[in-house]
């Protein structure tokens, strides 16, 4: 698998002349090398590849990461990449500037010298926007736990129960189910607070009459779920049950119709046009998606800005809503992965308008 990845991103390398690459990002390393490790840092010429980090890692890196040769650094790692880069007469290094400081980019410049720096494009995302079936299968079992957790906690929910509490039982039950962690902070709004797009728990307590917005994934296997349904706790009244039609609508017509070949953008126009037709539009302040694997927001977007082009492979969000504020907000999210002909779904809760009595 990792010897793919880096096949793949030497023939980037090989196609805009970068004679060594630095990866600092750490899921960009962890996606080329496969070392999970807190700290290291890559160096990938077009015949080397090296793995520096610290003693903590003297047996995980080489273990983890054996098409890398590991070298443990001195106190500054800059210095023992610097000494690297000259024994192998490396001019120029392509660095990863696009999350990088000021001040991190200027100890580079302190510390390799004699050595020319250019920024590097996003040439590992780029490759990690394509998920291979390896990905694919972790982040079905990702989708499926989040499922199975909005099945168990919407047969929990009633009036009286505290948005916290019931982050932390969603939480608990992914990982008592195999999750590291949760992909993100939880969010669970009610009644007026459904109207924060990323309203995370709070300590208000449920009502009857209202929207209960769940918005939570499972962190397995180092991929990314993510899965938004709205409950109706008590009885909805028209305007709450054509709110969730309208967003219904737009989420399952998004899903119809989505095709490789379209930008984000066009993506996104699908869901925005069907709730903008209702009148809804300024109310649905987001983009319709975005790319998730091994971080929860990844490229591509489906919003007005997203230029990225779909490819069968991607793994997007599919997320319209409508924010009403003093009333309530509606969210339906599933995760899906683009096919040659369409998307194929991977979370499969239920969308139908659940009330609970």
């Amino acid at each position: 698998m990792n010897n793919q990845r880096l096949t793949k991103l030497r023939a980037l390398m090989a196609e805009f002349n970068v004679e060594a690459l630095l990866v600092t990002n750490p899921m960009n390393r962890k996606y080329i090398s496969g070392f999970t490790g807190s700290s290291g840092i890559l160096l990938i010429t077009a015949n080397k590849a090296v793995l520096y980090s610290d003693f903590r890692y003297r047996t995980q890196a080489p273990e983890q990461a054996p098409s890398f040769e590991f070298i443990e650094h001195q106190a500054n790692v800059m210095e023992t990449i610097w000494e690297s880069a000259i024994a192998l007469h490396i001019s120029e290094i392509t660095f990863e500037a696009h999350d990088m400081s000021f001040e991190t980019y200027s100890s580079y410049l302190n510390k390799l010298k004699g050595i020319k720096l250019i920024p590097a494009q996003k040439w590992i995302e780029q490759l990690r926007m394509v998920k291979d079936d390896t990905e694919l299968a972790i982040m079905r079992e990702a989708a499926l736990l989040a499922d199975q957790t909005f099945n168990h906690i919407t047969a929990l929910l009633k009036p009286g129960m505290k948005e916290r509490d019931i982050a932390l039982e969603i939480e608990f039950y992914m990982r008592h189910h195999g999750a590291t962690s949760s992909s993100f902070e939880t969010i669970v709004a009610s009644g007026e607070r459904s109207a924060l797009p990323h309203g995370v728990a709070s300590d208000r307590i449920l009502q009857y009459g209202e929207y209960v917005k769940l918005d939570f994934g499972a962190f397995y296997q180092g991929y990314c779920s993510d899965i938004t349904r709205t409950v109706m706790l008590g009885k909805p009244t028209e305007r709450h049950r054509e709110i969730y039609q309208i967003v219904l609508e737009a989420q399952l017509t998004t899903l119809e119709q989505i095709r490789p070949g379209m930008s984000g953008r066009e993506a996104d126009a699908i869901a925005r046009n069907i709730i903008t037709k209702h009148g809804y539009g300024d109310l649905f302040g987001h983009g319709t998606g975005h790319g998730l694997g091994m971080e929860i927001h990844e490229s591509p977007r489906l919003s007005l800005t997203g230029d990225t082009v779909l490819e069968p492979g991607m793994t997007v969000t599919v997320e319209p809503g409508i924010y009403i504020a003093g009333f309530g907000g509606v969210r339906i999210e599933d995760d899906v992965v683009i096919t040659s002909t369409g998307v194929d779904i991977l979370t499969h809760a239920t969308k139908d308008f659940i009330v609970i009595d």
